[in-house]
């Protein structure tokens, strides 16, 4: 058996390309839409995709499973669970639970795992010429190592209200499903830490069903079905807003992007032209860069693995806009646009200095200063972190606005006070402090440092 863990770490998103050698027939599960890299270790290994599936409708990411299969010629195999409401509206080969899909000498078992969503299924794959005992467990966003899939981001990110204690009910039986399963059977999971997909997701990228019944949390409850359901639902991280998009796009017909799209380099004058129409400008320069001088009105997403999120909470996606990036940079940030679906780049440039425009510089302070705006009654303290975040520990008179909802949140900032932004350590703080001064904010100033340096030089902070 041919077996390869392929690993976003921009999404803490995991697919998988699992072959038979002897028949060179491969499956992939849960594929992302840049599809080259599944095309390139299938040709590298002798192997011929023949197969394509997914555990569930993802909402975090956009699905490139029917790209592959245009480019493969590949049949899709999908959940046909869930009822009526969460039927996949393109063709395909419907699956329900106990169903096998074989690839070679390999068959995958199609487990029906409800909570996360009403039609998520799991994979128990046997490869038979080494056994006819299951070997692996693909859970999608059912089980993770150390954690479970959240069941609220239907209500949250798609406003499916009373959705959330229905998927808490089914996860809590679902549970009891895998807990039957046998405990060597490998646990491979769609997602790793740093997703939104679940609160404490573990950092190794595989586990076996038995750690995960006596170290995951979720198994820990017994028969206590409610403390289960009110621990499950309860501290869970802001739903991007992006996911409701993509909840939609990975169930519906949609134009197909089979290969990386090259985005044109804009000379002066169509930038110029561009930026003086409205185009939103993303600049993906690092944080210190930005700071020394940026263009108005533009935000600063720096191109890092956190890119794409911040990037689908805050960009429109009927509209197009214009990137601030390297040569080098576009090729990676292109992908990670084009996983969460943000294909409207009008095009980018890579120098600000040249344009003739007057720049403008963050205005970043140290703890000194912020410690000393604390209190006042003319300074506003704003804490960007999440909610939980906040929760646990902020400065004391702080107010909690999350970055991703700061620009529906504009009227709980005040323009006659200073305003004085921080996060935990400065990235979400440069992005909050670009959008604030993008929509009119002059007063404004940057602790970088953010709550790691408050904490570790000791300073005081309240809870609740």
């Amino acid at each position: 058996m041919f077996f390869q863990h392929i690993y976003d770490k921009t999404l803490a998103q995991g697919s998988y390309l699992i072959g038979c050698q002897a028949k060179k027939e491969a499956i992939v599960i849960d594929a992302k839409r840049d599809i080259d890299t599944y095309l390139e270790i299938a040709k590298a290994n002798n192997l011929t995709i023949t197969h394509i599936t997914e555990t569930h409708i993802h909402a975090d990411f956009l699905s490139g499973s029917r790209e592959l299969a245009a480019a493969t010629g590949a049949q899709l195999y999908l959940s046909d669970e869930g009822g009526p409401d969460w039927q996949y509206q393109f063709p395909h080969v419907g699956l329900k639970n106990g169903d096998k899909i074989t690839v070679g000498n390999l068959t995958l078992e199609v487990l029906h795992t409800p909570g996360h969503t009403p039609e998520s299924i799991s994979f128990l794959l046997t490869d038979h010429p080494a056994s006819n005992q299951p070997v692996m467990v693909f859970t999608g966003d059912f089980v993770f190592v150390g954690d479970i899939g959240r069941p609220d981001l239907l209500e949250k990110a798609a406003g499916l209200a009373g959705t959330q204690d229905i998927g808490a009910a089914q996860m809590y039986q679902s549970l009891k499903k895998f807990a039957e399963l046998p405990d060597y059977v490998q646990v491979w999971s769609a997602h790793g830490a740093g997703s939104a997909c679940g609160k404490a997701l573990g950092a190794v990228p595989s586990s076996t069903v038995g750690y995960e019944k006596i170290r995951n949390w979720a198994f820990q409850y017994g028969d206590n079905e409610k403390g289960f359901k009110e621990y499950l639902l309860a501290g869970q991280p802001e739903a991007p807003k992006y996911f409701a998009m993509m909840k939609h796009l990975n169930k519906v017909n949609r134009p197909l992007l089979v290969e990386v799209p090259r985005h044109p380099k804009l000379s002066k004058e169509e930038f110029l032209a561009a930026y003086n129409k409205g185009l939103k400008v993303i600049d993906a320069r690092n944080k210190i860069d930005f700071a020394k001088g940026f263009l108005p009105g533009t935000i600063n997403i720096q191109g890092n693995n956190s890119f794409s999120t911040w990037a689908g909470w805050l960009l429109n996606y009927q509209e197009q806009f214009v990137l601030i990036a390297s040569d080098e940079q576009m090729e990676d940030l292109t992908r990670k646009l084009m996983r969460i679906g943000l294909d409207n780049v009008y095009g980018y440039i890579s120098s600000i200095e040249d344009l003739g425009l007057p720049l403008q510089t963050v205005d970043v302070i140290d703890i000194n200063e912020f410690e000393a705006y604390v209190g006042k009654t003319d300074a506003q303290i704003v804490d960007v972190r999440g909610v939980s975040e906040f929760t646990d520990g902020h400065v004391e008179g702080a107010t909690n606005v999350f970055v991703g909802t700061l620009p529906e949140n504009l009227d709980k900032f005040s323009k006659n006070k200073q305003i004085v932004i921080h996060c935990q350590s400065g990235d979400r703080a440069s992005v909050a402090y670009s959008l604030l001064r993008a929509h009119g904010f002059e007063q404004v100033k940057n602790y970088s440092g953010g709550m790691k340096e408050w904490l570790e030089a000791g300073k005081k902070v309240v809870q609740g």
